[in-house]
């Protein structure tokens, strides 16, 4: 939590994980792409294969809360639990290199980074092949709006997709007393965040379930002058992949439209970073299984707008990703913002759960079972 590392550039995070996997005896490679670490329990087992993610990257944020182990990182800070995502595979490694020697199946541990940024680490270690022998993969992320010691899953759809997007336009610079002779960067982005919301409000059909919310502009360097360049980022999220290309499409429309009419040239890129986070229905009934023998207090959470890369796993082999309450009566910090803290009593629960999901299927899940639960448009 103190070093809080962003994006790909991890380095003391990952130098953290290793020493970490090195004291247990777990062995690890770094083969599957920049800042990720791989673990490996009973790596020679020809069984059944589980693999488990944690993500480990930070937010650009500064962090509020006053407590002794506060980033030392300014600017940075762990404002999502991936800190305590990392903490509780780490656990679950301790706990399953003891078991080693009596587990039918291969566990990898997946510590991959860039979850939040705009290149998605998920994806980059896919691609570099760290799903080639894996049979199924589960996750968990910390939940303050849940108590301690519950644990939580969403079978199906449980989380949208997700487009982050940036638009950049360029104008041109003049002196505020000869504006007509520059072309307002910071006027031509005014213009383009109005058109974004007329085209939701309008175009989107009402029935689905989407936003696009545009986060950061930045533009102009000096009062009195005309602003040469101005960059706007957001994200779409929705349920449908289609809607969320249809609101990009009309987002670069608008841009060429409006640097037809102004002068100014404007770009919008907007890559699908994440899809829906499917939890195939068997496995999350099997994964609840597993949740009620480590804890009594067992539920399902609704359906949300949060998006998460986990989701491009679960496009691969089928996947479940659980809740663990860390919130209290006293504590429901929101995620992503400067205040927030986790209660850490609830990650015991998280462990356990990771553990007790590889103890019990340690010799297979159904493949056939698998499919016909999966009911996603193919």
């Amino acid at each position: 939590h103190m070093y809080p590392e962003i994006d790909f550039d991890m380095p003391k995070t990952v130098a953290l994980i290793k020493r970490e996997l090195e004291a247990m005896g777990v062995p690890y490679t770094e083969q599957y792409g920049e800042g990720s670490v791989v673990g490996y329990i009973n790596p020679d087992s020809k069984g059944f294969c589980i693999a488990i993610r944690a993500d480990t990257d930070a937010l650009k944020l500064d962090e509020r809360v006053d407590v002794p182990y506060r980033s030392k990182h300014e600017g940075k800070m762990h404002a999502c639990g991936h800190d305590a995502h990392t903490a509780m595979l780490l656990g679950a490694a301790k706990v399953l290199k003891g078991m080693e020697k009596d587990l039918k199946c291969r566990v990898k541990l997946l510590f991959q980074p860039s979850e939040e940024g705009m290149k998605s680490g998920s994806m980059m270690m896919i691609e570099h092949g760290v799903l080639d022998d894996v049979d199924v993969i589960i996750g968990q992320h910390t939940a303050n709006g849940i108590d301690v010691g519950t644990l939580a899953i969403c079978p199906g759809e449980s989380q949208a997709c997700s487009r982050h997007f940036k638009i950049e336009i360029e104008g041109r610079s003049a002196h505020a007393a000869q504006a007509h002779t520059g072309i307002d960067a910071i006027a031509v982005a005014f213009r383009m965040y109005s058109a974004i919301q007329l085209v939701l409000s309008r175009e989107v059909p009402a029935l689905e379930r989407y936003l696009c919310s545009i986060g950061t502009i930045h533009a102009g360097t000096a009062q009195n002058n005309v602003a040469d360049y101005a960059e706007m980022t957001g994200t779409i999220r929705t349920f449908s992949t289609k809607i969320s290309a249809l609101i990009f499409n009309r987002i670069e429309q608008i841009a060429k439209s409006l640097s037809e009419e102004t002068g100014a040239k404007i770009t919008a890129t907007g890559p699908l970073k994440s899809v829906c986070v499917y939890n195939n229905p068997y496995m999350s009934e099997l994964m609840m299984n597993s949740m009620r023998k480590v804890t009594d207090s067992v539920r399902y959470f609704k359906i949300g707008m949060g998006s998460e890369d986990f989701s491009r796993y679960g496009e691969v082999v089928p996947a479940v990703f659980a809740r663990v309450g860390t919130g209290s009566a006293e504590n429901r910090t929101a995620a992503h913002h400067g205040d927030y803290i986790i209660c850490e009593e609830g990650l015991i629960y998280g462990v356990k759960n990771f553990v007790q999901f590889v103890a019990d299927y340690q010799n297979g899940i159904d493949k056939d079972k698998l499919a016909a639960a999966d009911t996603r448009e193919k």
